[in-house]
């Protein structure tokens, strides 16, 4: 190999400026780094306050301890792409390795090289993903002098605590949500709500409505051209909304039975519509096709809101209805049937403009969710794009 092309190899594409002639970082196995540990049982321990780590993760708490310090961690068996850092006291079970004995790194630099391996790259089972500690050993990667591993280090952390800060507004918004769905819909065996809107608490109590007299189906087919360009649409579950299928030519489709997606329409899908795949078209889908999987309602003009029936369905009471409208066998095998939808009973406002008032709350908060969910992933982007030029990439060190 060229001198120019190891030379290469060795440096990462952005270094922070007091170590920019510090030299080349050198490659060293992890053996040379640090001591491989072995989980080990911890039943023969009574309950403590020492927690306990899996593959998967914390597992529950004890009163003893297996390693006291700052530690990474790698699953075993199970999952072995999800390196865990821990500091202080911990004990872990067979199913993770745990790195003790640290030389001339720090534990946080290793934890960030550990988040930067495809650890599926070094899997040795056929069946359940699987790491030896003889594999791990023999890995090689660059490392700097251990000042400038603190300085990437840091860099990095505080990277990570602000992901922590907003994962936890974003759980704070999903947990608020939730809360407030819970009061916004009448309890089991209540007509009413226990929250209500002020100019709404005197307009008597809601009633029982079948959807057919809620929703109209609408179902307009289409000829499908072999020569032009369709757009399916597909829904996932709980509530997670509408997605866009690649495009395809009209021959790609076949035989398929398919429709016109109308906007403001409450869409399910009859498959798994027990497991609350229901949603409301918008003007995204405009143009697109749906399978006869996936039919479509349009409210009934002052009967209805679509979004409000939406977010009844994404209640508990709801989720219930829909899987006694989805008989089936066991497993995930549940259709719905359109009759027992259409047939399907539930408390709601006979004003259309008290379930707009409830859908609009609820769809605010889905906007500062969502938001929040773009936010934290935009950080979660930028971080990786920063680590894959704070350190060599792997292909590099390995050549």
């Amino acid at each position: 190999m060229p001198s120019s092309a190891k030379k290469r190899a060795l440096l990462p594409k952005l270094r922070f400026p007091e170590f920019r002639d510090a030299g080349e970082w050198e490659v060293k196995p992890f053996d040379e780094l640090f001591v491989i540990g072995n989980g080990k049982d911890y039943k023969h321990l009574s309950s403590g306050d020492v927690p306990v780590y899996g593959s998967g993760g914390y597992m529950l708490s004890v009163d003893g301890y297996l390693y006291d310090g700052e530690s990474v961690c790698i699953g075993r068996k199970g999952t072995i792409d999800k390196p865990i850092f821990l500091s202080g006291k911990f004990w872990t079970v067979d199913t993770l390795f745990y790195m003790h004995s640290f030389r001339s790194c720090l534990p946080k630099f290793i934890y960030a090289i550990f988040q930067n391996i495809n650890w599926l790259d070094h899997n040795e089972a056929g069946g359940v993903p699987s790491l030896s500690k003889a594999n791990i050993a023999k890995i090689e990667v660059a490392v700097p002098e251990v000042i400038e591993q603190q300085k990437i280090a840091d860099c990095l952390g505080s990277l990570d605590g602000l992901i922590a800060l907003e994962t936890k507004k974003l759980a704070v918004l999903k947990t608020h949500k939730k809360g407030l769905m819970q009061q916004l819909f009448p309890t089991e065996g209540k007509t009413l709500p226990k929250l209500r809107f002020p100019e709404f608490r005197n307009t008597g109590e809601w009633q029982k409505r079948k959807i057919s007299n809620l929703l109209v189906r609408s179902a307009t087919p289409l000829n499908v051209e072999v020569k032009e360009v369709y757009r399916e649409i597909g829904i996932r579950s709980h509530g997670k909304g509408i997605f866009h299928k690649e495009p395809v030519l009209g021959k790609a489709l076949g035989g398929k039975r398919v429709f016109k997606v109308e906007e403001n329409a409450f869409v399910l899908n009859i498959v798994f519509a027990w497991e609350q795949a229901v949603a409301v078209t918008s003007p995204a889908e405009r143009g697109m096709i749906a399978s006869h999987r996936f039919p479509m309602y349009k409210p009934v003009e002052r009967k209805s809101d679509v979004d409000f029936i939406k977010y009844f369905f994404l209640t508990n009471k709801g989720k219930e209805l829909l899987g006694i409208a989805s008989p089936g066998g066991a497993g995930r095998n549940k259709t719905l049937g359109q009759k027992e939808f259409d047939n399907l009973e539930f408390h709601s406002p006979i004003n259309v403009e008290e379930q707009a008032a409830i859908a609009r709350c609820l769809l605010s908060i889905d906007d500062l969710i969502n938001n929040q969910s773009e936010r934290l992933s935009a950080l979660k982007t930028h971080k990786k794009g920063l680590m894959q030029q704070l350190f060599p990439t792997q292909g590099e060190v390995a050549a």
